[in-house]
């Protein structure tokens, strides 16, 4: 291990605990903790979003599969901004305004308290999807992180995941919601900085882009954006960008930084603001594994890794710690999130509801606090199997979400005929449709299809014909109670 870049690391680290040190006397209660009392500002809430959704995915994931399939996968790209413009257009201060008014810290109470579910129906099964499919994504972050240290360290991989997960439990246990938008802000910055710089600077060592074609038509990759415009090519575009694109309406640990900002009325300056992010962060990780292609010739062993090697190879050791850093910055502002959203389920939606409903904000405070080691020690132990890649585990867990709470957050907030049995039906198919839809996919298409496009419209038209066909068969009902009256 190197020490100048362990010292890095370690200044990194130090500077992350101290930011939740200095917030945790300002936490009181379960409100203060889970969203920040909504009291920050358009500036924190629009990077916080945003790093909260780019995870070591866009270090590692993305850069990979523009390296190993080339421009086209860009497209991927294009889906993730065209759903978070339309997330901050079309949900951001409708659900903000909303979950005040209904007094909802969660997705769960705000599902719950908008169909008048008195059942508790809907809040278990939010819960239980969101605990489900949000433990997964904690774990491809978690496996981004061992990976990191595995390669820099060259220590253990299971050391290098316990190590981190440490790190982000202690900042978030101690400070909540408010550390976690303030340590996603420094961490925003800086990732997008480390992002357009390195694949700049390895790009000067390159005779121009010549060598980067050359490399990919050495290795049979496509430098286009579009393969050719055959049905099969135009179909796999139109796949990459809904299967991510949709996700973003049912995302927990984005979504709810909206309900943290003090005035909803500015969340316009946070969408501007959080776009211009991530347009640019998206283009340094195309740029990444654009430049890898003729940057590492000879191919390299580990493509999620492009862009780490790059940066071992072009900086001293120091600067290269805290370049790297950027890696851990991208997977803790999506961590911290998730941890926090998860605690919040646990806490409100599982542990107030079922067992205590009279706990205080202070009793509630230290169950939440209990339920940010618990959640984290059951990531780490899904990341200890290693077996899946950062994509593929993100892609799952991204398309889970999406599907069982995409359609309802939108039918919640638009739909005034959607009930709760529609609320529930919603849920169910589109959590449980995504989850198995591997499975199901051979015996009914003879192609691929992702698992958003099904379990994502699927879910919306069983909101809809579920709460239309209740809401006729209780009208039905009552009008034979006043006829017999």
């Amino acid at each position: 291990m190197d020490s100048q870049i362990f010292i890095a690391f370690g200044a990194y680290f130090f500077i992350l605990l101290c930011i939740g040190l200095l917030s945790y006397k300002k936490q009181q209660s379960d409100s203060d903790f889970i969203v920040g009392n909504r009291s920050l500002n358009f500036w924190v809430i629009a990077l916080s979003a945003h790093a909260s959704d780019m995870s070591s995915w866009l270090f590692m994931g993305f850069p990979a599969a523009i390296l190993l399939y080339g421009l086209s996968h860009s497209w991927i790209a294009a889906g993730l901004l065209l759903g978070m413009f339309f997330n901050w257009q079309f949900v951001a201060t409708k659900l903000r305004f909303a979950t005040e008014k209904l007094n909802s810290y969660t997705l769960s109470s705000f599902f719950e308290n908008r169909f008048e579910d008195k059942s508790g129906t809907i809040r278990l099964l939010t819960a239980a999807m969101s605990l489900l499919f949000l433990s997964c994504y904690l774990s491809a972050g978690l496996i981004g992180m061992g990976l990191l240290f595995e390669s820099v360290f060259g220590i253990n991989y299971y050391w290098g995941l316990s190590i981190a997960t440490c790190v982000v439990v202690i900042y978030t246990f101690f400070g909540g919601f408010i550390t976690v938008a303030w340590t996603d802000l420094f961490q925003a910055l800086f990732l997008m900085l480390m992002i357009l710089i390195v694949p700049f600077m390895a790009y000067q060592t390159l005779e121009g882009s010549t060598p980067i074609s050359t490399a990919a038509a050495e290795k049979g990759i496509s430098f286009g954006l579009i393969h050719d415009y055959s049905f099969d090519s135009l179909l796999s575009i139109f796949f990459l960008v809904f299967s991510w694109g949709l996700g973003y309406f049912g995302q927990p640990h984005i979504i709810t930084k909206f309900m943290g900002i003090k005035n909803g009325a500015e969340l316009h300056k946070s969408k501007y603001i959080g776009m211009t992010w991530m347009f640019l962060a998206l283009l340094g990780a195309v740029a990444v594994g654009l430049v890898g292609m003729a940057y590492f010739k000879e191919g390299i062993e580990k493509p999620e890794l492009v862009f780490v090697e790059t940066v071992k190879s072009l900086f001293n050791p120091f600067v290269a710690g805290f370049i790297l850093c950027g890696v851990l910055a991208a997977s803790m502002s999506t961590m911290d999130s998730q941890i926090l959203v998860c605690a919040g389920v646990l806490s409100e939606d599982l542990y107030k509801k079922v067992f205590h409903k009279e706990a205080t904000p202070l009793h509630m405070l230290k169950v939440t606090r209990f339920s940010v080691v618990l959640i984290s020690a059951l990531a780490l132990l899904i990341a200890f199997n290693r077996n899946s890649t950062v994509l593929e585990t993100v892609h799952y867990a991204w398309m889970g979400l999406g599907c069982a709470f995409g359609p309802l957050v939108l039918s919640a907030l638009y739909s005034k005929k959607a009930n709760k049995y529609g609320a529930i039906a919603g849920i169910l198919i589109g959590g449980v449709l995504s989850a198995t839809w591997k499975f199901i996919n051979p015996y009914l298409l003879s192609i691929s299809v992702p698992a958003m496009i099904p379990g994502f419209f699927l879910s919306w038209i069983s909101i809809q014909v579920v709460s239309y066909l209740t809401y006729k068969l209780s009208f039905s009902l009552n009008s034979s109670q006043c006829e017999e009256s």
